[in-house]
Parts: structure tokens; C-alpha cells; sequence
């Protein structure tokens, strides 16, 4: 717009038209290439100071608008925001490069708390060609540009097809250089990148082959009191995520000095960083070798520490803290120093959180600590029966409640019984601690036998009981199926565990174990194949029809055993083709 030979540059105004309209001849230029034309000129006198003063104050206040961020200017970002900032980005002046750079990465962000950002911005910045720029910029020598220019490619990958991009036009491989870098801000804002990079399964492995795991642990020692380590332990836990499913699992456990760092971040004073050194630990476990590595670089007493510290902390870290205790004491070994370093009572008090997350993966470590009769033992002197009782009856969560009986159903098989004994403690003795072994039974039975049941409906078991024809069966299944149940994946000895107990004198416990092993072989189920072949070899076949025409098996567990022969039958038919 031009008011008597003079151009006003507005946000309701077509500021590359009005830069066009300071050069004589613009016919045959487009007037987005203006600045382009303007920077090729071999004689720019006659508007080269008025230029290089636009560049500065356009870049000024688009910054400026990009923090504010002031409603009413979508279109303006749309149609000619975007492509400003990235030609400002072309700039000669370095000041005015890294103001469009940082306004680059805050005007894509909505909400900088969620980590939100508005995909039609940064699309915008992808189709004018914005990403290959940004990482030219990172390239660049100045720390000041590479820290503005690695934010932008931070905020923006958090988009997708952004992500996708940066991946394929070598961003990976410019982040993780970038990682390396003794300016923390920099590396901080590269940290930041691949752990927006690392959501996505298809960039996972190009991180961990450009050093990506490396990097991000570096980082964490090199700077070891500083809130930076977050976004490393961050990354690091999506690296990791998924479990037996992804291969950097293992690769990040590898790493020299990976879980060492994150054993010593779940001593942070940020409770931040504590929370993503927890969830990275827990996501590690998954693996077998990184599991005893874990344990051996001082995670069993550093995650029992973490665990007793956050009874008033966030339920994202009392999730993770328990959910990194559950993922450890899938060995026994480990499960044993749990007890020992005094993880039951902290685990039992988030097994009283109203959190669902929190009590879930809690009730997970516990029933994975009641396996050892040891820590069945002070499961019930610490009060654990009652927490347990209540998960069991009262959880929003099925799997919750599932964990919680088969927690129950461990401690009160016998085991127990004949450890108590065996260290001199009757049924009858009655500590500070201590409560009846016969009074907690009783009041595990009854609620195993209430969660069971709410799984059954009367009228097909009583079909089921006349006829167990593969329809009857199959409506037996669908209302007995949790889903989530499929996740879990049992070991040799606990599946054994639950055959043993279709032979319990409890028609209780016999019941509960026949309802677990069919969540554990319905087909399906993530590990149900495992679960199959491993009492396909056991021999577990027998049993379970022995079981099923037993005299004193109660009904219900006829019923579910007839169906875990049916899964291992289709389970054998699936494996022969």
C-alpha cells in the first residue's frame, strides 16, 4: 500500500508486493523472489540501506508477533508469514538470520506446555521449502544460529510429514552432531530434536546408527546437575519404547554408559528429569540383558529409593517409578533385592493411589514380587493384603484388578505357608507387622472368588456345563477376555506355577489360575503363541485334561481349562503352517 511515494508495510498488507514497489523495474519478477533479486544485484546503492533496514525491523516484529502470538492471524502466517521468515533466514545480516530462525520456531508452536503446534504452519514451512534451509543454517559454524535453527527443526518435527522430511533430507545425522556440542544450548535444542524424532518407529534405527544413543548419553554426563538431562532421558525413552518388539531397545542398553546415566538421573533434583530417567529405565527392561544391566549398575536401590521419595510427587512419577520396580522384578533375582532394599511398602502405598495409571503398574510389580514367598511374606506384614483386596474389588482398570488376584492368588498357593514356617513364623503369630496368615487368606479367597466371577455369565456356564459345543465355548471366552491381558508375557515357571495351582485343594485358587491361563493362551494375545509353545514343551497338555475331567474341579474351572485346550489346540494348528 502507497501513500504518496511512501510504502506502508503492514500485517493486513502484502509485504513482499510492497517491497517490490521500491524497485524500478519488478515486471518481471515474482514479488516473493524480491529479496532474492534485491540480494543478486551487482550495483545495490540506491536501495540497499532502506533493504537491509527492512530486513531488520520485519524480522523484529515478526518475532515479536510469533511470541505473542495474537489471534486473527492465521491467513497472514499462511500466506506470507511463513515465506518471510524464511527468506529473512537468507539474510547477510546475522542478527536478522537468527531472529527469523527463533520466530520460525516459536510461530508453528500453540501450546508450548503440550508440545503442541499448528500442522498447517509448519506445512507451510515445509512446501516453501523451510527444512533443508533450517538445516543448512544448523550447519553453520555459529552457535548462536545452529541452537535458533535446531529449535525450529525441534518444534516443527513435531509434526509428522515434518519429521519424515527431516529424516530424509539428513537432519538425523545434523541433530546428533549437534548433540555433541560443549554449548549446552545448543546441544540442549539438538536434544530436543531427536526426542521429537525418536515418536516415530521409522526414524528409531537412524537415530542409534547416527549416534544419535551416544550423544544423548553424553549429554547427560556432561552437564549432570542441569534440567537439561530431561530431554535426553526423554529421547532415550522413546528409543527404547515398545519393548522386545524394537531392536534400540537393546541398542540403547548397549551404549557404554547409557544406564548408568539413567540410574544416576533418578536422583535429579528436577523431579522432571527423574520421571523420564524412570520411564527410560522401565521401557529398557523390557530386555532381558538390559534388565540385569540395569540391576548391576545400582537401578534396583536407585528405583526403590525413587520409590520411596514420591508419595506427593506427579502421578507420571509415581507411574513410571513403579512401572520401571514392575519391569525389574520380572527376574527373580531382582525381584528378591526389591524386597530386600525395601520396595514393598512404597509399592503398596501407589497401589493405594486413586491414579489408575499409578495403582496399575504398581499392582504389576507386586504381583511380580509375590511370585518369591519371601516377598509374599512382607506383602502381608506390611499391610499389602488389604491394598491388594481393594485394587482387586474396587479398580476402574480390569488389568488392575486382574494383577491384583493373581498377586493374591501367589501369596495364599501354600508357599508362603511353608516359608513362614520354615523361619519360625506360625499362622497364629501376631506382630506389629504381622497379622493372621488364616485371617488374610480368607479375605484374599473371598475377593479372588468375586473377581472371577464378575467375568461369568450364569446362564452360558451353566450351558457350557451341559454342552461345550466351540459356540458356547467362544461367548465363554468373549465375556472372560481382558484385552489388556495379552500384554503380559509369563516366564516358564509362572505359567507352571498356574497349572500347579489347577491342583490346589482350593477350588478358589484352582478357578482364579484356570480364568488367568486363559488370558494368557486366548489367540490373539500378544505373547499367546509364547505362552502356548511354553506349555506345548512343558507338557502341560496333560494336566490340563486331567484337570478338566477331575472329579473335584469345580465347574468353572472345567470350563476355562476346556478352553485353554482349545487355544493350545489352534495355537499348534497356527505354529504347523
Amino acid at each position: 500500500m502507497m501513500f504518496k511515494g511512501k510504502v506502508l508495510l503492514a500485517l493486513f498488507t502484502n509485504v513482499f508486493d510492497g517491497v517490490a514497489s521500491l524497485f524500478a523495474d519488478t515486471t518481471k519478477k515474482k514479488p516473493k523472489e524480491i529479496f532474492s533479486h534485491w540480494r543478486g544485484l551487482e550495483d545495490k546503492s540506491a536501495v540497499d540501506e532502506t533493504m537491509r533496514w527492512i530486513e531488520w525491523i520485519v524480522s523484529h516484529t515478526l518475532l515479536r508477533t510469533a511470541e505473542s502470538n495474537p489471534q486473527g492471524l492465521d491467513e497472514f502466517w499462511l500466506k506470507q508469514g511463513a515465506a518471510l521468515l524464511l527468506t529473512l533466514m537468507q539474510s547477510s545480516q546475522e542478527d536478522v538470520q537468527e531472529r527469523s530462525a527463533t520466530g520460525l520456531a516459536t510461530f508453528v508452536v500453540i501450546d508450548d506446555e503440550n508440545a503442541s503446534i499448528d500442522c498447517g504452519r509448519a506445512e507451510a514451512v515445509m512446501r516453501e521449502g523451510g527444512i533443508r534451509l533450517l538445516l543448512d543454517l544448523a550447519n553453520s559454524w555459529r552457535e548462536g544460529l545452529q541452537s535458533e535453527a535446531a529449535k525450529a527443526i525441534a518444534n516443527l518435527s513435531v509434526n509428522a510429514d515434518v519429521a519424515k522430511t527431516v529424516a530424509d533430507e539428513g537432519g538425523i545425522r545434523i541433530l546428533a552432531g549437534l548433540a555433541k556440542s560443549m554449548n549446552r544450548l545448543v546441544a540442549e535444542e539438538a536434544a530436543g530434536g531427536l526426542w521429537n524424532l525418536s515418536v516415530g518407529e521409522e526414524h528409531k534405527s537412524a537415530i542409534a546408527e547416527a549416534g544419535g544413543v551416544k550423544a544423548l548419553v553424553d549429554l547427560i554426563f556432561r552437564w549432570p546437575n542441569g534440567s537439561d538431562g530431561v530431554l535426553a532421558a526423554r529421547a532415550l525413552a522413546n528409543l527404547a519404547a515398545h519393548g522386545d518388539t524394537n531392536n534400540n531397545n537393546a541398542a540403547v542398553g548397549q551404549e557404554a554408559g547409557a544406564l548408568e546415566a539413567l540410574v544416576q538421573l533418578t536422583q535429579s533434583p528436577h523431579e522432571g528429569v527423574r520421571q523420564e530417567a524412570a520411564g527410560a529405565l522401565w521401557n529398557l527392561s523390557f530386555d532381558d540383558k538390559n534388565r540385569e544391566f540395569i540391576a548391576a549398575a545400582g537401578g534396583v536401590e536407585a528405583l526403590v529409593t525413587l520409590a520411596q521419595s514420591c508419595s506427593n510427587a506427579s502421578t507420571g512419577l509415581q507411574e513410571r517409578a513403579a512401572g520401571a520396580l514392575w519391569g525389574l522384578s520380572v527376574s527373580e533375582a531382582n525381584s528378591i533385592a526389591i524386597g530386600r532394599e525395601g520396595g514393598v511398602p512404597p509399592l503398596i502405598a501407589l497401589a493405594r493411589s486413586e491414579a489408575e495409571d499409578v495403582h496399575e503398574t504398581a499392582a504389576g510389580a507386586l504381583w511380580n514380587l509375590a511370585f518369591n514367598p519371601g516377598n509374599a511374606l512382607r506383602i502381608v506384614e506390611e499391610g499389602g493384603v488389604p491394598a491388594l483386596v481393594h485394587l482387586c474389588s474396587s479398580s476402574a482398570s480390569k488389568m488392575a484388578r486382574f494383577m491384583a488376584a493373581l498377586a493374591l492368588a501367589y501369596m495364599f498357593d501354600g508357599r508362603m505357608d511353608e516359608y513362614a514356617l520354615m523361619i519360625g513364623t506360625s499362622s497364629s503369630a501376631s506382630t506389629s507387622k504381622t497379622i493372621s496368615l488364616d485371617g488374610a487368606r480368607r479375605m484374599a479367597f473371598k475377593h479372588i472368588e468375586v473377581f472371577v466371577t464378575t467375568f461369568m455369565d450364569p446362564q452360558i456356564f451353566v450351558a457350557a456345563a451341559v454342552t461345550s459345543t466351540p459356540t458356547i465355548l467362544s461367548q465363554v471366552t468373549e465375556r472372560a477376555c481382558i484385552l489388556e491381558a495379552g500384554h503380559l508375557r509369563c516366564s516358564g515357571a509362572e505359567i507352571g506355577r498356574f497349572v500347579t495351582m489347577l491342583r490346589n485343594p482350593s477350588s478358589i485358587l484352582k478357578a482364579c489360575a484356570a480364568f488367568a491361563l486363559v488370558q494368557f493362551t486366548v489367540p490373539g494375545g500378544r505373547h499367546a503363541m509364547h505362552h502356548a509353545s511354553l506349555m506345548q514343551s512343558g507338557g502341560e497338555a496333560r494336566v490340563l485334561r486331567s484337570a478338566a475331567a477331575a472329579a473335584n474341579m469345580p465347574r468353572e474351572a472345567k470350563i476355562f481349562v476346556k478352553i485353554i485346550i482349545r487355544n493350545l489346540e489352534h495355537h499348534q494348528a497356527e505354529s504347523s503352517l
